[in-house]
């Protein structure tokens, strides 16, 4: 890297990194770091410090599951704000259930990797089916983490869409559409890692995206970024949901 492309870098004026998007708010001293949190519940208290202007106001958090909440919960309780959820599941490939190449929202709202698609030699059928199977995904989880509860009524509302990290940015894409399309007033992402690439787009799709650890290069990985890693079961979002909603 030249000099002249580190002193942009490292370039900053009030958490903005003012070469790219004005509204990317992140910690200079967490870039290209990894291991940088514990778990997933310090990466939300970190969050929350650089999202500690919204406490106490009209604003709601919202979580994607699984690895979100845990995350979102820590923010909302921290920053003293309505807590809720918002289901999205990314579209797998049926030999890579880790793998995917699209991502579906709670509301119907589809998303497809259109660069990708043409190298994985899959049918407009097989996609069909896919996108079928993922939604009936996501229908099931909302009924299992809301019951019978309505969406929130967002049209006054602000709100922060927590993950707990940004890679390809599919999934939190889909999220902030079905957002838009339930009225939403203001949009900020956080999450607590992300590539930098992914970041700077997705920041043309928001109000602001508040990102503690940004990270360069070929290899990403949002797991990288905790000292602690493991999947998050339904038992424990039902209990954070109902932790949050009782404080």
């Amino acid at each position: 890297m030249t000099r002249k492309n580190k002193e942009k870098l490292h370039n900053r004026a009030g958490g903005n990194l003012i070469n790219k998007h004005p509204t990317v708010v992140d910690l200079e001293e967490l870039r290209d770091r990894v291991h940088v949190f514990r778990d997933r519940a310090h990466a939300g208290k970190v969050l929350a410090g650089m999202l500690d202007s919204y406490g106490h106001s009209n604003t709601i958090v919202l979580g994607i599951p699984a690895g979100g909440l845990p995350v979102a919960a820590v923010i909302a309780e921290h920053l003293h704000l309505l807590f809720d959820i918002l289901v999205v599941s990314k579209i797998t490939l049926p030999w890579n259930s880790e793998a995917g190449y699209g991502a579906v929202a709670f509301d119907g709202t589809v998303r497809l990797n259109e660069q990708l698609l043409p190298r994985l030699g899959l049918n407009k059928e097989e996609i069909r089916q896919e996108i079928k199977k993922t939604f009936g995904k996501v229908t099931h989880r909302v009924r299992s983490l809301r019951g019978e509860r309505a969406f929130p009524d967002l049209s006054k509302q602000s709100v922060i869409l927590v993950d707990d990290g940004l890679a390809s940015g599919f999934t939190l894409i889909v999220g902030v559409e079905a957002l838009s399309k339930a009225g939403a007033r203001q949009i900020v992402v956080a999450v607590p890692t992300g590539h930098w690439d992914s970041v700077q787009l997705m920041a043309q799709q928001v109000e602001a995206v508040y990102c503690a650890n940004i990270r360069q290069g070929w290899s990403f990985a949002v797991a990288d970024a905790y000292e602690r890693w493991s999947d998050v079961s339904d038992e424990e979002m039902v209990g954070m949901i109902k932790r949050v909603k009782q404080d």
